[in-house]
């Protein structure tokens, strides 16, 4: 099998799978809420053509393994979100790959901050967030932890060390 990673644009044709590979992990750990299902259901208005970027990770004869999108949240600011891995995928650094690519993507935009809101239990994806260079932020917390009912950590990008 092939498995050659590569980066995806976003595509109408590839919003199934942000979708589907989002929905299918949050739905796993948790439950949906409304800002999940607003974003999932219309990534083209919710993310797109608000500011933002939608990538994807393309694991040769496995297709479309994951997908991550970054959405601009105010002038410069923007959240890395719905980052999410294909079990089929896990082992392959699939996801490592495509972080590295949205932090290179939200660097070129002058993304300030940067930052993602997550949850404990998350653990290997927290741990992959450090690895890259995002460090636990008590400021991003209060300014956007509410943003979710199950967000407890929110982290900034300061670059890797």
């Amino acid at each position: 099998m092939n498995k050659t990673l590569a980066i995806r644009e976003f595509s109408e044709e590839l919003a199934h799978h942000f979708r589907d590979i989002n929905a299918e992990w949050i739905s796993a750990m948790f439950s949906l809420e409304d800002t999940d299902r607003d974003v999932l259901g219309d990534p083209r208005t919710k993310i797109i053509d608000a500011g933002g970027i939608i990538l994807f990770v393309e694991a040769g004869d496995l297709g479309i393994v994951g997908a991550c999108a970054l959405q601009k949240t105010c002038a410069r600011s923007y959240e890395l979100t719905k980052m999410g891995v294909r079990e089929s995928a896990r082992g392959m650094k699939a996801g490592e790959f495509l972080l590295a690519a949205v932090i290179e993507r939200a660097l070129a935009l002058q993304a300030d901050p940067l930052y993602l809101l997550t949850n404990a239990k998350c653990a290997p994806a927290i741990h992959l967030y450090e690895k890259l260079g995002f460090h636990h932020d008590a400021d991003i917390m209060a300014r956007y932890g509410a943003r979710y009912e199950r967000c407890d950590v929110a982290m900034r990008y300061l670059g890797a060390s």
